[in-house]
Order: C-alpha cells, then sequence, then structure tokens
C-alpha cells in the first residue's frame, strides 16, 4: 500500500515537472503584461563580446524569467491564493476594510521627511520604482467586489506642504503683476473615503492645504478645490481602482479654477459625455489584491461641443529609466484619446500621458492664455478650460526642459496655475523642479 502510494507520489510530480517544463520552454513567451502595464524583456542580441563578459547571459536569464508563458494568469492564480490565505493584507478588520504594505510606522515621520517623500512618475508605462513607492506610503482597500475601492494612504505632516506655498510666492514675485499665479493643491481620495477604521494611520489633507494657503502672499491666488470635492463626494469624483481623481473631479476644480480667474465657465450641458466600460485602474497593479480587479468601474469623461480647439504637442522621447533623451518637433494631434472597453489606460484619454508639453488653441478669442504646470492629477483639468482662456499650455513637472520665465513670456501667458495633489505638493522633488525651470 506504502508502496503504491510512493509510486502515484512520483508520478504525480513527474508529470506537473514535465508539464511546467512543456509550457514555460515550449509555449510562446509573453511580450507584455497588462497586469504591469509595461512590455516585458526582449530576447538579447547574441554577440561575443557580451558573451565573454557574462553581460549576454545575464541578460537571457532575465528575459527568461521576465517572459513566462502566461505571465498574468500565473500572476493571478498567486493572487488568488494569497488572498485566500489571506497573505497579502498586514490587517484586516470585520468592516472590510484591508490595509496592504506601509503599515503604520512605530515613529511618525517628522515634518521634513514627510515633504521628502517621493510619488511616482506617471506615464501611459509604469515603472516598477514608481510602484513600489506608491505602496510605501501604504493601500487600503476598503469594501468588498464588486465596488471595492483602493485608497493611497496620506502621511503628510501639517507644514508638509508649506514649501510649495513658498514657490508659489517666488513665482509671482519673478513674473511680475502681468502674470496671475495660481496654487492649486488637490486632495487625494483617502482624505473623503477612508473608513473611521483606518483615520489613525492617516493624516488630515484639510488642515497640510488650510497650513500651506495661509503662508500665500495676497498677490497670489489660492483656488479652493477642497469644498466643492467635499460637497460633491457622494458622487464619481474619484476613482475607485485608481490612485486619480475622476474627470467629474478635474472638472469641478476646473470650474473653481475659472471662478478665481475671472473667466467664462461652461458646465456639463455643453458636453458630450463619453464612457470606457471595465476600468481597472494602477490601484490593482499597486496593492495586488485581486478584490481590486474584481471591482471595475466606468471611466466617464466629456468632450465640449460648442468651441473650437486645436491641440499641438511637442513630445519627449525618454529611455527605459523615464529621462528624457530629446525633444521631438511640434505635431498636431487630438485631444482626446480614444480607449476600448475595460483598457487600463483610460486616464490617458487626456493628452494621451504626461511626457509632453500640450498647447491647445480655442475659439474663445479673450486674450487669457494659460500655463498648467501639473502632476498627472492635473490631466482632468484643462479639458473643460476650452470655454475659458484663449490658449491652454500644459507642462508636467517631470518632463519640461524650457526656461519656464522665457516660455511664459514668448507665448504671452497671462495665467499661470501650479496645480498638483497634496502628496506631490509636498515633496522634494517638486521643489527642485520649480527652481530649475527659472534657471535651465
Amino acid at each position: 500500500m506504502k508502496r503504491t502510494g510512493t509510486y502515484l507520489y512520483i508520478t504525480i510530480v513527474t508529470v506537473l515537472v514535465a508539464a511546467f517544463f512543456v509550457v514555460f520552454n515550449l509555449f510562446p513567451r509573453s511580450t507584455v503584461s497588462e497586469l504591469e502595464n509595461r512590455e516585458l524583456a526582449k530576447m538579447p542580441a547574441f554577440t561575443w563580446e557580451k558573451f565573454w563578459s557574462g553581460e549576454y547571459m545575464s541578460e537571457l536569464s532575465s528575459w527568461y524569467s521576465d517572459s513566462e508563458p502566461y505571465r498574468d494568469l500565473f500572476m493571478m492564480l498567486s493572487m488568488e491564493v494569497d488572498k485566500a490565505k489571506k497573505m497579502p493584507v498586514i490587517g484586516k478588520d470585520e468592516d472590510e476594510v484591508t490595509f496592504i504594505a506601509g503599515d503604520e510606522p512605530t515613529e511618525q515621520p517628522t515634518e521634513e521627511q514627510a515633504a521628502e517623500e517621493e510619488v511616482p512618475a506617471d506615464s501611459v508605462q509604469i515603472n516598477v520604482e514608481a510602484k513600489s513607492k506608491i505602496a510605501n506610503h501604504g493601500i487600503v482597500i476598503v469594501g468588498s467586489q464588486p465596488t471595492a475601492r483602493a485608497l493611497m494612504a496620506y502621511r503628510g505632516g501639517v507644514k508638509s506642504c508649506n514649501r510649495f506655498a513658498e514657490m508659489a510666492n517666488l513665482y509671482k514675485k519673478t513674473l511680475g503683476e502681468e502674470v496671475n499665479v495660481y496654487c492649486m493643491i488637490i486632495p487625494t481620495a483617502v482624505e473623503f473615503y477612508c473608513p473611521e477604521r483606518a483615520k489613525a494611520r492617516m493624516k488630515s489633507q484639510f488642515e497640510t492645504i488650510t497650513e500651506a494657503y495661509s503662508q500665500l502672499d495676497s498677490a497670489v491666488v489660492a483656488v479652493d478645490v477642497y469644498t466643492p470635492l467635499r460637497k460633491h463626494r457622494n458622487e464619481d469624483i474619484y476613482l475607485r481602482t485608481d490612485h486619480h481623481w475622476s474627470p467629474r473631479g478635474g472638472y469641478y476644480a476646473a470650474k473653481a479654477l475659472a471662478a478665481a480667474a475671472g473667466v467664462p465657465f461652461n458646465d456639463l450641458s455643453h458636453y458630450d459625455e463619453h464612457t470606457i466600460t471595465g476600468y481597472v485602474g494602477s490601484m490593482y497593479r499597486y496593492s495586488r489584491d485581486i478584490t481590486v480587479k474584481r471591482s471595475p468601474e466606468d471611466f466617464v469623461y466629456h468632450k465640449p461641443r460648442e468651441v473650437e480647439y486645436k491641440t499641438t504637442y511637442i513630445n519627449y522621447a525618454l529611455d527605459e529609466s523615464f529621462n528624457i533623451t530629446s525633444e521631438l518637433a511640434p505635431v498636431a494631434g487630438n485631444y482626446f484619446y480614444t480607449f476600448k472597453n475595460g483598457s487600463g489606460n483610460a486616464y490617458c484619454t487626456f493628452m494621451g500621458g504626461d511626457s509632453k508639453i500640450t498647447q491647445v488653441r480655442t475659439s474663445t478669442k479673450n486674450g487669457r492664455r494659460v500655463i498648467i504646470v501639473k502632476d498627472s492629477f492635473g490631466n482632468a483639468i484643462p479639458g473643460y478650460l476650452f470655454y475659458s482662456f484663449e490658449e491652454i499650455h500644459v507642462i508636467d513637472l517631470r518632463y519640461f526642459t524650457h526656461n519656464i520665465k522665457r516660455y511664459i513670456a514668448q507665448n504671452k501667458i497671462t495665467d499661470v496655475v501650479m496645480a498638483h495633489n497634496a502628496v506631490f505638493a509636498a515633496t522634494g522633488t517638486t521643489m527642485s523642479a520649480y527652481s530649475r525651470f527659472l534657471t535651465q
């Protein structure tokens, strides 16, 4: 009897090993991971020089492990097993609140440490380092499928955005009376949707934003987007499966900006609504929690109907580390990109991503020309301002090689908007970029 059991065990193990050998060595290799939203490693080109240096074997090993057949399927199965075993969670309470990564540290970070925290560089392709950074902030999964919400924790101190306010003051002083400067700090979703059981792990973004605005010179205009977002928090103003807000959130921010700037603004009755169904955003990749995957949502955006506009892009070529290698010639393009239902890139509907300078010229002839300096949260704002400004220029803080003072003068910019989410506004790299723009 024991011998029969041993034979059966050996047979099962042999079959499994043979099956894995066939799958991993004879089946077509994966080339793209939708889960990680990136192209996988490619088969390296062979040269004798790379072979003798050992570089070729290292690249071959990386390709073999990165491009395994059915990579996403195996990763999803792994998440299913982990979910069943409750392995990926750091803690889970009875109210369906799951804490993933970045659990509360023994000691709270100082104001200086909080201000130096990094945030991810967002683009159509998500970089591995970015993923680890957002995870280190901590992720909270609220509720259960099919309506779970994933939230990025916020741990910035009350004074963590004060240097951002100081930079807005510097820009106003540098640009002079003829250019209006607006400071817009955008709260992230956790501020409005954090469950009571998890609030002890968070910091108040309201206090952070209020403190920063109190440091602004009287000549700098503080744009209050916190109040309208809080008022409309029962609407879909933030995405459940993504770390960004939704286009509707951007709409309310654009409305607040238009009021602060004293320019016209048209409500949503002047727009055509479009929907991408089955959207699962970045928080699935960051959390690796299958509950988020099983909670797809609608990505709803709006195209203006009664205004003409032409979009020009100056694209940046990037290397594998997302560093700028060159600036390309201006090209005309569509402001709104089209993605199919279920696409994880739906947030790139606006301008197709971040690594570019966008210039939109509209039929609104009022002499007002705005430049929006932003992180990826700001992508949802410009499309609601075509009725408000004659020209709209959009630059991402991570991708800009010009002297901003010269750019503003050459394009006769009348209004400068510094629009960032509360995490991004607190980082030292944000301050460094703004400072560099004035001298580069």
